[in-house]
């Protein structure tokens, strides 16, 4: 396996007016950094307007459509990601749509990668995003680790600063997932290398 410091994409998948995301983002972010085995790409999707229509030809069948200068900057930050961390709130037992529109402009750009996962909302923490995303990145050949990290009432947990009330449980779990994105994204960071994806 590489020995390497692996590319960590950290997506921010809410644009919504007054959002917590950035919050929840940079925690995981100082985390990963942290880790050791990382170095960070921090990416705001409200600062990268994705187009909702999509073109024609799906990204599974023509990995390179034409895209807007802003656009065609993500795809190449999330082509240089060994791994990804999204996070995301529920709405409506949901994903955000910003999300689903920057995960359908893409296809080869997820195949292969682990995929992590940041979930916060007022009850569930995030969860039920988080499985339908499951599915979702299960479809593009990506591989989604099995532990995560949920906020359930993030409002009472963080702090005005932006740290943690009581960090030891968050942390703990950051660092299991953390690890399981190191142990895959190494393997299949060489897997790539060696033995490339076919587009289908």
């Amino acid at each position: 396996m590489t020995s390497q410091p692996l590319n960590l994409a950290v997506i921010v998948g809410s644009v919504r007016e007054g959002r917590f995301g950035p919050v929840v983002a940079r925690w995981i972010a100082d985390r990963a950094a942290r880790h050791g085995r990382f170095t960070v790409d921090l990416i705001d999707l409200a600062e990268t307007p994705v187009p909702l229509e999509l073109p024609s030809v799906p990204p599974a069948l023509e990995p390179n459509p034409p895209r807007t200068a802003a656009l065609q900057q993500l795809a190449d930050r999330l082509a240089a990601a060994d791994a990804v961390v999204v996070v995301t709130p529920d709405y409506n037992r949901s994903f955000p749509a910003s999300l689903k529109a920057a995960i359908d402009w893409h296809y080869t750009q997820w195949q292969a990668k682990p995929i992590g996962f940041v979930g916060y909302s007022g009850a569930s923490g995030g969860l039920l995003a988080i499985e339908q995303l499951r599915q979702v990145f299960n479809e593009l050949q990506a591989h989604t680790v099995r532990d995560y990290v949920s906020f359930p009432r993030y409002y009472l947990l963080f702090a005005p600063d932006g740290t943690l009330i009581d960090p030891e449980g968050p942390e703990a779990a950051a660092k299991a997932m953390l690890d399981q994105l190191d142990w895959w994204g190494s393997v299949l960071h060489d897997a790539r290398r060696d033995r490339p994806l076919t587009a289908n």
